[in-house]
């Protein structure tokens, strides 16, 4: 049966779960008759999803509460046993695997360090070493939670780069800063045989999976227009709008902001990323005369900067430092402030690990700069506010891609396509013309 919309009986029936699972998970624990007006439905509606999703084991009892003047109403919650997530988060320092529940209550991790030590970015992000760390790294979570992969809704992995897709090969990475010339990631980690083939991968920029944490469960929620700012070794950007409610990354941190700049480590001249980012950031501070801690990583050198640039006893501040970081925080008001006027959002939220261990001390500075590079009109409307997720917010929103795919499937894996299954007539025609 196919009602005049398209839609078939069974799209609907999706669509009740989905409605009702995403009321459940956000705002729950619910009763049946709150969700009614919840979620638009009728309440033989909800009772019948309801009755599915008990039965499915996606929904459970959550106790009971008084009506006025009826029986006890009995709450509803999401069962969050009833499925697990593996987010990973492939950073500047360190490969990080976690395992998830439903609730987002992490049950294991694991993480892989990658070397610091003066080699260049294609040795530390050499293809094989990588995709080897997140397959050991998957087992590892598995394994201490003591799981198989039943029940796993699937693996999210956040990456430096855009992500193509592609019919062949799944997800395609090209990461030009870090020597990744169209890798066939996806393909890597399915050929490892790690988990079975119905296992799906959601691999995504590292920039959108901190935009979609955020946005579902840190600082954004409630915005219907934001940008998300990742600002790690890089810079990268995240925007969400009503039209792209999951986000879009955009390659803010390669603007350029001087011409004939400085070199960018994607091999450009004047990119943002060449003076906001933590690493042209500690280059700067050595260049100029400041003595970041030998042989020490990034987050450790980034702490000796902010120390000398703000000490904690009476010690005079050390010039050096405090003029770097002055001129990092223009450079990043002047960056955001494009943003401010290319995509007029009512939030930017600025995350990553260096964007929270700089932003209590000169988030005010770089705001006051935005405010004042930017429109007046957009610039009136935005807050800009650091994110609420901490460290972890990349693994934790890579963790929900899978999740967002199994609450638009109503609580079900999306299906494979048939094998054997015939192309398109159009596709077939198309070929034959081109032959």
């Amino acid at each position: 049966m196919r009602p005049r919309n398209g839609r078939t009986v069974r799209d609907l029936r999706r669509e009740n779960r989905t409605a009702v699972l995403r009321r459940l998970y956000f705002d729950g624990p619910m009763s049946r008759f709150a969700l009614g007006p919840a979620t638009g439905l009728s309440s033989g509606s909800v009772s019948n999803v309801v009755a599915e999703l008990l039965a499915d084991g996606l929904v459970e009892d959550a106790g009971s509460i008084d009506s006025d003047g009826g029986r006890p109403r009995t709450l509803l919650r999401i069962a969050p046993d009833s499925g697990h997530m593996i987010g990973v988060d492939v950073g500047e320092t360190r490969v990080r695997i976690e395992l998830f529940d439903l609730s987002l209550a992490e049950l294991a991790r694991a993480e892989r360090p990658l070397a610091t030590d003066g080699g260049s970015p294609r040795d530390r992000y050499d293809v094989d070493l990588i995709a080897g760390h997140i397959g050991d790294g998957i087992a590892e979570v598995l394994d201490a939670a003591r799981l198989t992969s039943e029940g796993l809704l699937g693996v999210g992995i956040g990456v430096p780069g855009i992500v193509e897709r592609t019919d062949e090969d799944g997800a395609v990475v090209h990461g030009q800063t870090i020597g990744w010339d169209a890798v066939p990631l996806e393909r890597m980690l399915r050929r490892s045989g790690r988990l079975p083939e119905d296992i799906p991968y959601f691999i995504d920029n590292g920039a959108k999976t901190l935009g979609q944490a955020e946005m579902w469960f840190g600082g954004g929620r409630g915005a219907h227009n934001a940008v998300v700012v990742l600002f790690g070794s890089g810079v990268g950007a995240c925007v969400v709008t009503d039209d792209v409610e999951r986000g879009r990354a955009v390659e803010w941190g390669h603007l350029t902001v001087r011409v004939q700049g400085r070199r960018c480590r994607c091999g450009s001249l004047g990119c943002l990323e060449a003076y906001a980012g933590a690493e042209a950031l500690l280059e700067r501070w050595r260049e100029a005369g400041g003595r970041p801690p030998c042989d020490a990583d990034e987050e450790t050198a980034l702490t000796a900067m902010l120390a000398a640039a703000y000490p904690a006893d009476d010690r005079a501040p050390d010039p050096v430092a405090a003029s770097v970081l002055a001129e990092t925080a223009e450079y990043l008001g002047a960056g955001l402030s494009d943003l401010i006027n290319l995509f007029q959002p009512e939030r930017i939220l600025v995350g990553g690990w260096a964007g929270l261990q700089l932003g209590p001390r000169f988030l005010d500075t770089v705001r006051a700069h935005a405010l004042s590079y930017a429109l007046t009109y957009p610039a009136g409307r935005v807050g800009i506010h650091l994110g609420r997720l901490g460290p972890d917010a990349v693994t934790v929103g890579a963790a929900i891609l899978p999740l967002a795919d199994f609450f638009a499937h109503g609580g079900r894996r999306a299906e494979a396509a048939p094998e054997g299954r015939s192309s398109p007539a159009w596709r077939k025609t198309l070929g034959e013309r081109l032959a």
